[in-house]
């Protein structure tokens, strides 16, 4: 298993391949540096119209980047030659909005009925902020982002329905302002903030207890800054308990072959 610096110079195929053979299985900010990463969400075809209505009507925690054919494990837009069912670290199966098993590898759990959904990163944005010499602390720390579940409700699409779950990033008071207007440029994959200081005015009583992912050091002279997260989807199953899902493990995302300036905007 290579460093983290030396995964961040490999191409998406490699990356996909190590992943794939379980060379790596943990979160995967940092990897294929430049690559958009995608959190993945796949519902049986009864429900794929009502989630893809809601990632239409909640754009900033869904941006969608592709959808799959019924069945198909491919994702023909963003990483032709991939596999969905293999090529993430690891992923999540629900049953009746309960987790019931987070295996390296879901091919033993996908059916033909299937439709898969790729929803843009906020690990997108990251090496921007990096570039402009924003620290990025999970990436410092070696560990997950921290995400939380808010009190800000999404827009209701057929069945599904839930709360926004954010990811957050402690940025220097005096760097704010250029972290909003980076990440700005990114609104295929979050874009810029949607709530920056006082954790519990989004309801998130303790900062340090995240809903998923890692805890992060945040020092004097930092704000925490907040930006949509694309496991809200996952919140909207445990919400409204749809008999079958799988998706992505937060932090362990699907590497595609776009470039992160793709969906950047000048």
């Amino acid at each position: 298993m290579g460093s983290k610096r030396h995964l961040g110079k490999l191409s998406p195929s490699k990356a996909r391949e190590m992943i794939r053979t379980n060379e790596w299985t943990g979160p995967t900010a940092g990897i294929s540096n430049g690559y958009t990463q995608a959190n993945l969400v796949v519902v049986t075809k009864d429900l794929a119209y009502d989630l893809l209505l809601f990632c239409q009507r909640n754009p900033r925690p869904c941006p969608l980047l592709d959808v799959t054919e019924v069945g198909k494990p491919v994702p023909l837009m963003t990483a032709p030659g991939s596999d969905l069912r293999t090529d993430l670290p690891r992923y999540r199966i629900w049953k009746d909005g309960f987790l019931v098993d987070e295996p390296l590898d879901m091919t033993d759990y996908w059916r033909d009925d299937m439709v898969a959904f790729l929803l843009g990163c906020s690990f997108t944005f990251e090496g921007a902020l990096l570039e402009a010499g924003i620290p990025v602390r999970h990436i410092e720390e070696g560990r997950n982002v921290p995400m939380y579940i808010t009190n800000m409700e999404c827009r209701r699409a057929g069945s599904l329905h839930g709360p926004m779950v954010v990811s957050m990033r402690p940025v220097p008071h005096s760097m704010v302002s250029r972290a909003v207007m980076i990440t700005g440029r990114f609104p295929s994959v979050h874009g810029s903030p949607v709530h920056i200081g006082d954790p519990s005015v989004i309801g998130i009583r303790e900062i340090n207890d995240p809903d998923f992912g890692d805890r992060v050091t945040l020092k004097e002279g930092e704000v925490p800054v907040f930006w949509a997260c694309g496991v809200t989807p996952q919140a909207a199953l445990m919400k409204t308990r749809p008999p079958f899902a799988i998706t992505h493990s937060p932090g362990h995302m699907f590497i595609t072959d776009k470039r992160d300036l793709d969906y950047a905007i000048f």
